[in-house]
């Protein structure tokens, strides 16, 4: 998809420049984009790296292995018919607590590990499970608790002023992503048309088994955790006593100049972010871990995803350059404007809602282009980053997972997906409006 949108870009931006006289226009947006994308990598290597760092300390410290045993229960109920000592069910729970941690690099191999295994208890091959079905909806649509790291360094490298500021808008258009993606699943399921094949019928595929993604390590049931030790317990309750105090401070002074509702929005906008870093280390402390080293080992993995995507941001920044130069992006807005602008929606933000569900690094791109093209703190700019982080690449994921699993027939697994993109969009859209309108 992404290859014909990037394609589409280019030559609909020369033939459109070759009848409105811009032609010179669009060859000063082609090396500009380019440049741009390379300035924007480097803006993004410090951040990349300390967010990065922080979270690997955390996963040392065991969070990701606390949050996989507070979802085991819960899965349990909704995958009824996987067993709960199935490989599948440890993969499962492993990939939400990836997802929610925010580590799609992680998530991944538990995913395709977790369908490979639902695969085996699927009574009907080659078609989507009910249980393939609920994961893939709710992994499409992960709520994530994380800061979204880098949409929010993007933002910063585009000179925002409170670049962490669309956090919790993000959290709240996950949420609803996630809830109407599991609704339309239990709601889909039932109708006909979706039903299951006959017992012993198959759907079309190329017969060869599932490939095989190795052992899952699940975790160990909670037990006894060794001790912190008086140094580190006076350390770790000592700095969140303190915090505390200083928040209800801080917010009964606020209270008294802008009113209570106004007190809470801007704790929450300036306080959540630089909470969780502390948070965070605290949790490698008290999990006995080396803060520093944990995280200068984290941090080496952002270097290397920042060098990563400098190719996909040159290709997609220079092709959407030329595209605005040529003045065929204000031609486009100029038509939808009004239609989505009653609704509360810039037109200028369809490209992203339109784009992120087929490539998170063309969507990724296209945000980047936006927040120097609007500002990363104009209403366009902070719709736009919330987009990013609302949902997931769906298509990308489907082909993916459907893929590993030699899943030809997904039933009502697109349609319950993108009842969760949509709900993320009207979400982000409702949350912003709330924040920022």
């Amino acid at each position: 998809m992404l290859n014909w949108v990037w394609l589409g870009l280019i030559l609909i931006s020369i033939i459109y420049a070759a009848f409105t006289g811009r032609m010179a226009d669009v060859s000063t947006g082609l090396f500009e984009g380019a440049k741009s994308a390379v300035t924007l990598v480097i803006g993004l290597v410090g951040g990349m790296c300390f967010m990065l760092g922080i979270m690997k300390v955390a996963f040392d410290g065991g969070l990701r292995d606390a949050i996989a045993r507070l979802l085991a229960p819960l899965l349990r109920r909704m995958f009824p018919d996987v067993p709960a000592d199935h490989p599948a069910m440890g993969a499962m729970v492993m990939n939400m607590a990836c997802n929610i941690m925010g580590l799609g690099n992680a998530a991944t191999p538990f995913g395709l590990k977790a369908m490979v295994e639902l695969s085996k208890l699927n009574p009907h091959p080659g078609t989507a499970s009910n249980a393939m079905v609920l994961f893939l909806a709710i992994n499409t649509s992960a709520i994530t608790l994380m800061p979204p790291t880098g949409t929010i360094f993007v933002r910063s490298a585009a000179g925002s002023a409170h670049p962490e500021a669309v956090w919790i808008p993000t959290l709240i258009a996950t949420t609803c992503s996630t809830l109407a993606a599991v609704s339309a699943y239990y709601l889909l399921r039932r109708l006909t048309v979706f039903q299951p094949p006959a017992t012993g019928t198959a759907a079309a595929g190329d017969g060869s088994p599932p490939p095989d993604f190795g052992e899952v390590e699940i975790p160990a049931a909670s037990g006894p955790r060794e001790p912190m030790g008086l140094g580190r317990s006076i350390l770790v309750y000592g700095s969140a006593a303190a915090v505390l105090v200083a928040l209800v401070l801080e917010g009964l002074r606020l209270a008294e100049e802008v009113g209570a509702s106004g007190a809470i929005k801007t704790l929450v906008q300036t306080w959540s972010f630089p909470l969780l870093i502390g948070g965070l280390l605290l949790i490698g402390v008290a999990g006995r871990v080396r803060v520093y080293d944990s995280m200068v080992e984290g941090a080496k993995e952002g270097l290397e995803v920042a060098v990563r995507i400098v190719p996909y941001l040159v290709a997609i920044l220079t092709a959407v350059a030329m595209f605005r130069e040529s003045g065929a992006l204000d031609m486009f807005i100029a038509l939808v404007s009004p239609l989505t602008t009653p609704l509360g929606v810039p037109a200028e933000v369809l490209p992203m809602a339109l784009l992120r569900p087929f490539s998170g690094s063309g969507a990724f791109g296209i945000m980047s282009e936006t927040l120097t093209a609007y500002g990363p703190d104009s209403f366009i700019g902070l719709l736009t980053s919330t987009l990013q982080g609302s949902t997931e690449t769906t298509f990308y994921v489907l082909a993916l997972y459907l893929g590993a699993a030699r899943v030809a027939d997904g039933r009502h697994t697109l349609a319950a997906c993108l009842t969760g993109d949509v709900a993320g969009f009207v979400g982000a859209v409702a949350a912003c409006h709330v924040f920022f309108g």
